[in-house]
């Protein structure tokens, strides 16, 4: 691990999409380890913003951005060449989606295939990784995991997208990446992440921190579908090992499931259950079903099978303390503590030093 800590020691390092939730986590771990980061962004998705709030944004350099507008998008890229490049920015809700798939697909396809252009035109990345969605295979609602190999067919807006921004990245690869001389690039399709400074919309654990903070009881929508909740750190790590490993391993580059252990994969309403019991102070639920609700799939795993036996990368905190990390982090916020304290804290305790 400590030697990944120094492979990002001096690398510059483009991510697109920083100032969101997983972004700002990224950016704070990848600034503490001494890389160089320019973040490219069409600004702070959520208000509050965990971006803010964390004091990210003096941690990092920014480009306020629109991931569709390739003009814009190239002439930052060139001007910084960087060596590794991190694919985050999307249009990440599903019942958004539904609101706007012309907007979901521009920015999801589009957006995918204007940077891949910047990284074909302008070489100088040797690592270069796209985060998709547990949501790209096709759901059959089946009990078992899917594998990298299932078909890629999400249902809505949102995740068939994603799906074909996978299979975007996948042709790329194919058609221009497959030499020596190219960078190692990889997919990584990421189950559904739980953390502090999460402040999106139609989001289970932001808004259960919400309803709490007010003394309310959580409406769930549908507390039997089941999801391969992480902490935001898990996903976050097998990110920058992915990136670590295939730098020096072209052969390592190839589309990895990142999620939990089966047996941390739990229904919405475990997941609730376990946030009132680690938030305390009277918390409960309720279903509250909505009439005429989009379709969201009930059933989701991930089989991680392959990123734990070619790259060795294993999930290190179970459900219960993704639960209770996100509660610390919640709870220190409300209270006006510092919350980039606790991110530090958080880190070094989940990485080991």
């Amino acid at each position: 691990m400590k030697n990944m800590v120094s492979y990002y020691k001096g690398k510059k390092v483009f991510i697109t999409g920083h100032t969101g939730f997983k972004g700002s986590w990224l950016c704070h771990i990848l600034s503490s380890w001494g890389a160089d980061v320019l973040g490219y962004s069409n600004g702070l998705p959520t208000e509050p913003s965990l971006f803010e709030l964390s004091g990210t944004e003096k941690l990092v350099r920014s480009e306020i951005g629109d991931i569709r507008d390739f003009e814009h998008l190239s002439k930052t890229y060139k001007s910084f060449l960087p060596d590794i490049v991190i694919h985050l920015a999307a249009q990440p809700l599903v019942r958004e989606s539904y609101a706007d798939p012309r907007y979901t697909y521009e920015t999801n396809v589009m957006g995918t295939v204007n940077l891949l252009e910047c990284i074909r035109l302008h070489p100088s990345a040797s690592s270069v990784l796209n985060i998709t969605t547990d949501k790209v295979y096709e759901n059959k609602e089946w009990e078992w995991g899917y594998r990298e190999i299932e078909a890629l067919n999400g249902f809505d807006p949102y995740s068939n997208s994603k799906s074909c921004s996978d299979i975007a990245t996948q042709s790329y690869i194919k058609s221009f990446f497959s030499r020596e001389t190219s960078p190692a690039i990889s997919i990584a399709r990421a189950g559904n992440v739980i953390g502090g400074g999460d402040f999106s919309k139609d989001r289970i654990i932001p808004d259960s921190v919400e309803a709490c903070s007010k003394n309310k009881v959580i409406h769930v929508r549908n507390p039997y579908s089941i999801r391969p909740y992480q902490h935001v750190l898990e996903p976050l790590s097998a990110y920058l090992w992915i990136i670590f490993r295939q730098a020096s391993d072209h052969s390592l580059a190839d589309c990895y499931n990142v999620g939990p252990n089966e047996d941390d994969c739990v229904t919405t309403g475990k997941l609730v259950s376990l946030f009132c019991e680690a938030w305390g102070e009277g918390a409960k639920w309720e279903t509250k079903a909505e009439k005429n609700a989009v379709h969201e799939a009930n059933f989701l795993k991930l089989d991680c099978s392959k990123i734990k036996s070619r790259l060795g990368w294993y999930p290190i905190w179970n459900i219960d303390n993704a639960v209770s990390n996100t509660v610390e982090w919640s709870k220190a916020w409300l209270a006006g503590e510092s919350v980039s304290d606790v991110m530090d804290r958080q880190i070094k305790k989940y990485f080991g030093f």
